[in-house]
């Protein structure tokens, strides 16, 4: 038996084990059957969703656990803004620049900002999660995780089926619910999805149209200010001790602030102070926008990865202060060729498939002790040239 899979079975045994969780996760499905049907659900739908459920262990690990580290900024960013997604997402621009402006005019939300947004969560439309929704959530709530709240994601999700927006089999997404090209959670897809195309069904699986309007409709309904921005890089004063609290521009510059880019510090805007990397990395002024990027992914990592590649998609460099580390993270093309070499270096992590998860990270530490390297698990910079020289 691989090393990969025992490790598989191992957590799956400690995760849920024995003949009497599988009796206890069936009763479960079927009161959560009746349950669904008495909140409005037709009963045959119940039945095509909820049959056959099985323990997912990946599905319940990933609802009880956390990453193994903690990730750093620069390799969140390596990661989401990388080359790839950049000229993806240009590309994606041209194709589709009737439809964004068309929404951009509609919603008052740059549609640079909504193409990112695109771009992160679903790598413009071609990863949309790999769980069958109704199985996930039901093994989550069977494992006691927020029953109340999963339950009625289930809800909306199947209602959603009932309505005709989607089909049941369109029901893909991620562990926690999201799916879509954009990512909403069901409550939320029922709530702010919006028939752009016009075709009477709200599809944020297969209409582009439809998935960039929901997510400019959910921007605007958090409080999008049009013609406002996200915020900028800026070079803080080496002597300033000040607050980093919302201020005019006009009181930032006085402080000695700038642009990073150089340009003139000016607007009638007020903007609050972020340095997600400490004192000794890039420092960004934000307005109230880069909070309703926030609403979406309470994260101001997450926040600042969409405004970047807003404005990389737009033609900006990259950020211009280096990130405080001498290891730099990794991009996704990166991450799949550090795979290569450690499998080629007879390490045991499965498939090389871009994803870094804990058999990864595993073998990751295992190859940093082999080459005295501080052990992190971490994917990057240092690790992947003692694996290959470059």
């Amino acid at each position: 038996m691989s090393a990969r899979r025992a490790a598989l079975l191992l957590m799956a045994a400690a995760l849920l084990p024995g003949p009497a969780a599988a009796r206890s996760l069936s009763s479960c499905v079927a009161g959560l059957k009746r349950q669904v049907v008495r909140a409005g659900v037709p009963a045959k739908l119940a039945d095509q969703a909820l049959t056959g459920v099985r323990f997912d262990e990946k599905v319940v690990r990933f609802s009880r656990t956390q990453p193994e580290y903690v990730t750093p900024i620069w390799d969140y960013m390596a990661f989401l803004v990388d080359p790839r997604r950049i000229a993806d997402g240009k590309a994606m621009l041209r194709k589709y620049a009737s439809t964004l402006a068309a929404v951009e005019h509609r919603y008052g939300v740059d549609r640079y900002i909504v193409a990112a947004l695109w771009g992160i969560e679903s790598d413009y439309g071609h990863v949309r999660g790999e769980f069958f929704l109704p199985h996930g959530l039901a093994n989550i709530i069977c494992a006691g995780k927020k029953p109340g709240f999963f339950t009625a994601e289930l809800v909306s999700a199947l209602k959603l089926v009932a309505a005709g927006d989607i089909r049941l089999a369109d029901l893909r997404g991620s562990w926690a619910g999201a799916f879509g090209q954009t990512q909403f959670i069901p409550s939320t897809y029922r709530r702010l999805a919006v028939d752009f195309d016009r075709d009477g069904h709200r599809d944020l699986v297969h209409s582009v149209p439809d998935a960039l309007a929901s997510a400019a409709n959910y921007l605007r309904r958090a409080g999008w200010r049009r013609g406002e921005g996200w915020g900028f890089e800026v070079v803080v004063p080496a002597s300033w001790r000040g607050s980093t609290g919302r201020h005019s521009l006009a009181s930032w510059a006085r402080a000695g602030f700038r642009r990073a880019d150089g340009r003139p510090l000016t607007g009638s805007a007020t903007a609050r102070l972020i340095r997600p990397a400490g004192r000794s990395g890039p420092a960004f002024l934000v307005y109230r926008n880069f909070d309703v990027i926030k609403s979406y992914n309470a994260s101001e990592a997450y926040a600042l990865a969409i405004g970047h590649l807003a404005e990389r998609l737009r033609g900006a460099g990259p950020i211009r202060t280096p990130w405080p580390t001498s290891d730099p993270g990794l991009t996704r093309a990166q991450r799949l060729e550090l795979q290569k070499r450690l499998i080629r270096a007879g390490y045991d992590i499965g498939e090389a498939d871009g994803k870094v998860g804990p058999l990864t990270i595993a073998a990751i530490k295992k190859a940093e002790k082999k080459y005295g390297l501080p052990v992190t698990g971490r994917p990057g910079t240092r690790i992947f040239k003692a694996l290959g020289g470059g």
